[in-house]
């Protein structure tokens, strides 16, 4: 459900001027309109025409740039998209200021509907895997595979590692946090970031970090950089906590698209563990897991993780019979709400 708080942004015309956004070789960045949001695209001009759709979705506090390893690995068997979530990357807020699980599955939805490209192959990352999970539950017609990096799905034992994560989602953790770290520079931050979600931090390329840098620098100016953490991190929390079919255990078990799960070894925000849970939970699964690996495998290994997803679209296509990949109908026209948490605000 969306927040009871209004959106603290401000308008559009006081927005400071930031950085551009990087783009690697072979990239282009537009934006999309559609009802209440305006989105960023980050896309690669496939090999050859005709290959079918794929859509890359970022975790909690990354952006499209988050898939640029991986994307020209898989030029030439998908035509590759990734999008910014509203109040992430290069994407402004929502207009109704709703980052929960439920408004970013809408804006995936919205995205993929006036795209008219089909059925999709989806990937996405840690908070991302909820949200395309809740798609892909409530929309089988747009979803081909999907391949979920370390979803954030909802944990009985968290890690400590997490944690301070999680506690975003808390009234007031973010302005004390901004308060304690004011004078923290954006290198301190990106090392910070860095030793959280890699599980070896030394695999991060000078030109990698300079890039992470600038990046970090761009967002700090942004006015609505921390509400849409806060907001989202509390939006992802709010979902942990609710059952039934809007759960997204519930919602794992009646996604019909064949699912690939990537995990790393030395994942400090999602439990290494889960593993095992989540190929029972989505009917149709293939499992890599990388030892070495932390929470983004796809941008420690993109390799690997491309040479699995050829795999997946190598078994899609013999169950097809050499055919179209099998999607299932579509079951409602909307991505239903969750009900309210009265702890978190819902």
């Amino acid at each position: 459900m969306p927040s009871p708080e209004p959106p603290s942004v401000p308008p559009a015309n006081v927005l400071p001027k930031v950085a551009a956004v990087k783009v690697a070789d072979g990239e282009r960045l537009r934006s999309v309109h559609l009802p209440g949001i305006t989105l960023t695209v980050r896309s690669r001009r496939p090999a050859r025409e005709g290959l079918p759709p794929a859509l890359h979705v970022h975790g909690l506090g990354g952006s499209s740039q988050n898939w640029s390893a991986l994307m020209p690995l898989l030029d030439d068997v998908v035509h590759s998209e990734a999008l910014d979530l509203p109040g992430f990357g290069d994407s402004p807020p929502p207009d109704d200021g709703d980052y929960s699980i439920t408004g970013h599955a809408r804006a995936v939805v919205r995205y993929l509907d006036s795209a008219g490209r089909g059925p999709t192959h989806l990937f996405a990352n840690s908070l991302g895997g909820a949200v395309v999970t809740r798609v892909a539950a409530a929309r089988p017609d747009l979803v081909r595979t999907l391949t979920l990096v370390s979803p954030a799905l909802p944990e009985i034992r968290v890690q400590r590692s997490a944690v301070p994560t999680g506690l975003l989602a808390l009234p007031g953790v973010v302005t004390l946090f901004t308060r304690i770290t004011r004078e923290w520079t954006a290198e301190q931050r990106v090392r910070g970031v860095t030793a959280l979600c890699y599980g070896d931090p030394g695999r991060v390329t000078p030109e990698g970090f300079r890039n992470a840098v600038e990046e970090m620098e761009r967002r700090l100016r942004l006015p609505y950089f921390w509400d849409a953490m806060a907001r989202s991190t509390r939006g992802l929390v709010n979902a942990y906590t609710v059952g039934g079919q809007h759960g997204l255990w519930r919602q794992a078990g009646r996604v019909l698209a064949p699912t690939l799960l990537v995990y790393g070894g030395r994942d400090q925000l999602v439990g290494y563990r889960m593993a095992q849970r989540a190929a029972r939970a989505f009917r149709d699964s293939r499992l890599l897991t990388l030892p070495d690996a932390g929470h983004v495998a796809m941008m420690e290994y993109p390799e690997a993780v491309a040479t699995a997803f050829r795999e997946l679209l190598a078994d899609t296509a013999d169950t097809a019979a050499g055919g179209e990949p099998a999607v299932g109908e579509r079951t409602d026209g909307v991505v239903d709400d969750e009900p309210a948490n009265q702890i978190t605000g819902g």
